[in-house]
């Protein structure tokens, strides 16, 4: 039992929508599943929350010191291409996932990442969403956590009123 909990409780610290219906159609009970589940989203938000800010700048602090190791390497053969890096940090390359997280950012904003972080971002995307753009916000953390107390009472209601979506 103690497995399935724990599972269940990693399952919801990455995508959270999905494990509620999950640790029930496993067998957990009511108490011990919304347990899980809550436990499992709160940490994974908490866990990615906190983890991207260093991840970012030790991806930052790497780079350049790749990019400082090729140029010594290559005797100034590469100087340029290090040059090239800091003149691309200014021009802004329109990925895919850029404009997608640029629109998301400007059409929905702060309550936006708040209230789709748990049924439609992956909560480690939300997190780091959050992280990256909103982090000075006083109570975001606290926001977040209500979110995805509020999704699991809306997902508990869900799988009440229609139990054979779920148990069928």
């Amino acid at each position: 039992m103690a497995i399935k909990i724990l599972h269940v409780i990693l399952l919801a610290a990455v995508k959270y929508i999905i494990t509620l219906p999950y640790a029930m159609i496993i067998g957990l009970n009511y108490e011990q599943a919304i347990f899980a589940v809550l436990t499992g989203g709160i940490g994974g938000f908490l866990f990615f929350y906190y983890l991207s800010k260093p991840v970012i700048k030790g991806f930052r602090a790497v780079k350049d010191f790749i990019c400082l190791k090729i140029s010594r390497l290559h005797k100034g053969s590469n100087k340029s291409h290090c040059k090239r890096e800091k003149i691309k940090k200014k021009i802004k390359i329109f990925t895919r996932k850029n404009r997608f997280l640029a629109r998301f950012k400007k059409t929905y904003g702060f309550w936006g990442v708040i209230v789709c972080t748990p049924p439609f971002l992956t909560i480690p995307l939300g997190a780091f969403l959050a992280g990256k753009y909103y982090s000075k916000r006083r109570h975001l953390v606290l926001y977040m956590i209500i979110s995805i107390t509020a999704w699991a009472a809306v997902l508990t209601g869900v799988m009440n009123i229609f139990p054979k979506l779920f148990f069928d």
